[in-house]
């Protein structure tokens, strides 16, 4: 069942938050447009600055005729409501964000921070670039259409488990059912949450470049599945897929514990040490979710720069384990020195420089051939 699966969508990823195991992916890495799901970003850029202490949620952000004009009432779109030149709280701000998916509060957010959108917008490609998403690039706060103003399924889906595992209190507001605003009430836009499914985020998007998209997350019995769809026909497709994905993942995979908490998962070699290789550990235990009944195989690769320099300080990361099942990348995790390792002697150095050497005479050969 879990390898006949397709989804409708053209880009489409399932990922399971714990372990952080790719159920699904279609087009993952893809670059794809990614209409108001953009706001995650700018919502990430709010919550670090009020983490750092430069915001509080009773910061009055100001809604500039710019704001008003370009993503409020005159415009069409999608919006809070905010009335020109008023004062706002930054707590009623991420509501009219995250709700409404209000593009006048987001341009104003953004104007508070930066000064202006499109320098906001380098802070938003640069605040992801610092969760490692290497692909995605942001080139205003709303989503609006921008040539160059891409995304990727994958980097959406490990943004959107970033915001949730890092504030959990500022999550909560990706639940809520609705918000009212200068005495407008609007629903909050994400279909999953009216389904009894155990959704609680995170963000829908509509241009007519982009199709139809969604970013949502459920959690059912402990486990949350964060899925990602794009480029859909209808919002009614959206919703559907969605909902499948989700659907599917909780009742197709079953966890499978590989490594205990503090088992030895395998080890690197170490160059110019007392030891010649350091043993390599998770932080806790390593699991991973699998089709049941299914018969693919698994392979698993133990990923790193090496051989380790000296001094190697134990709890350092430094190495990846990566797991594949088919062409699906499922686990990639750190991996920690379980001892520190120090200088070996003169005699052992130069060895260890003599079969340095040699190997990578050969590499490089090899690498000719």
């Amino acid at each position: 069942m879990a390898q006949n699966f397709q989804s409708q969508a053209p880009f489409a990823v399932l990922l399971d938050s714990d372990t952080g195991a790719v159920l699904y992916e279609k087009a993952a890495d893809e670059l794809m447009v990614p209409a108001s799901m953009a706001k995650l970003a700018t919502v990430l850029v709010a919550f670090q600055e009020l983490s750092a202490g430069r915001l509080s949620l009773d910061s009055e952000i100001g809604i500039s005729e710019n704001a008003w004009r370009k993503g409020g009432a005159p415009s069409g779109g999608s919006a809070m409501f905010a009335i020109i030149n008023s004062r706002i709280k930054l707590s009623d701000i991420l509501q009219g964000i995250i709700v409404q998916s209000g593009n006048d509060a987001s341009i104003a957010l953004a104007e508070a921070i930066a000064g202006d959108e499109a320098t906001f917008a380098r802070i938003m490609t640069e605040r992801v670039r610092g969760l490692g998403l290497t692909k995605s690039v942001f080139r205003n706060a709303t989503g609006m259409p921008d040539p160059q103003q891409r995304v990727t399924a994958r980097e959406l889906a490990l943004l959107a488990d970033h915001i949730i595992k890092t504030y959990p209190e500022l999550y909560k507001i990706f639940g809520q059912r609705e918000f009212t605003w200068n005495k407008i009430r609007q629903q909050n836009r994400n279909p999953l949450l009216a389904m009894d499914i155990g959704a609680d985020g995170l963000k829908t998007g509509n241009i007519d470049e982009a199709g139809f998209g969604l970013v949502g997350s459920a959690v059912q019995n402990g486990q949350r599945l964060i899925v990602v769809v794009n480029g859909l026909k209808t919002g009614r497709d959206r919703a559907t897929e969605a909902r499948k994905l989700l659907e599917w993942g909780f009742r197709a995979f079953e966890r499978r514990e590989i490594f205990a908490a503090g088992e030895t998962v395998g080890e690197a070699s170490v160059y110019g040490g007392a030891k010649g290789r350091v043993a390599l550990r998770s932080k806790g235990a390593v699991s991973l979710l699998l089709p049941r009944g299914g018969t693919e195989r698994l392979a698993a690769r133990i990923v790193y720069r090496g051989p380790l320099a000296v001094p190697v300080q134990e709890g350092a990361e430094v190495a990846r384990l990566v797991v594949t099942r088919g062409d699906i990348k499922t686990l990639d995790i750190p991996l920690y020195a379980a001892e520190s390792v120090q200088a070996g002697t003169l005699q052992s150095r130069a060895l260890d420089a003599l079969f340095e050497a040699t190997t990578g005479w050969v590499r490089k050969a090899l690498s000719r051939s």
